[in-house]
């Protein structure tokens, strides 16, 4: 096991992580309000929002295993 790579991966994972799942429920919360959807809708968006941020973080995933090998040579 490369401990080295895990540490980058994962960091990349925690900031990464964070700026899209923010920017997932900053954009829901400001869509709801903008239009007066309601809280209901307002958070019926940040779920749908978080699902997409989550399929690019498997995304990028997928992407730093393939150039930062975790086990192996």
């Amino acid at each position: 096991m490369n401990t080295r790579n895990l540490v980058t991966v994962l960091s990349i994972m925690i900031l990464v992580g964070t700026e899209v799942f923010g920017v997932a429920i900053a954009g829901g919360w400001a869509i709801a309000g903008l239009f007066e959807l309601g809280h209901i809708v307002g958070y019926a968006l940040m779920g749908i929002f978080s699902l997409f941020a989550l399929y690019i973080l498997t995304i990028l995933w997928r992407r730093c295993m393939a150039v930062e090998p975790i086990t192996g040579a």
